[in-house]
């Protein structure tokens, strides 16, 4: 599939599971290697470095979690694991009754 490019500014971003992520305001794209990195969902007019990558890190999506891009985009990634239930120690947990 192709597209220009200009028509991602302004797209609306939706996980799998349907959870709103914001709009594509900007891309990066890594000239040496010819592929797009990053949709930020906010501008990088940042006064420090660390601003910078503050909105990179917090406030854009790495392009390779798109699945799919033509009306909206939707995307995916490392499923973050539900955390296991706390467990009472061995010897706690199987006590004989009497």
């Amino acid at each position: 599939m192709t597209m220009r490019l200009s028509k991602l500014f302004g797209m609306d971003i939706y996980t799998g599971d349907a959870e709103y992520k914001g709009k594509v305001f900007d891309v990066i794209i890594n000239l040496e290697k010819g592929r797009l990195e990053t949709i930020t969902t906010e501008a990088l007019k940042a006064r420090s470095k660390q601003e910078a990558k503050k909105i990179i890190s917090e406030k854009s999506i790495p392009y390779k979690n798109v699945k799919a891009a033509k009306d909206i985009i939707i995307v995916g990634g490392k499923a973050v694991a539900a955390p296991a239930p706390e467990r009472a120690p061995a010897h706690q947990r199987y006590t004989r009754r009497r």
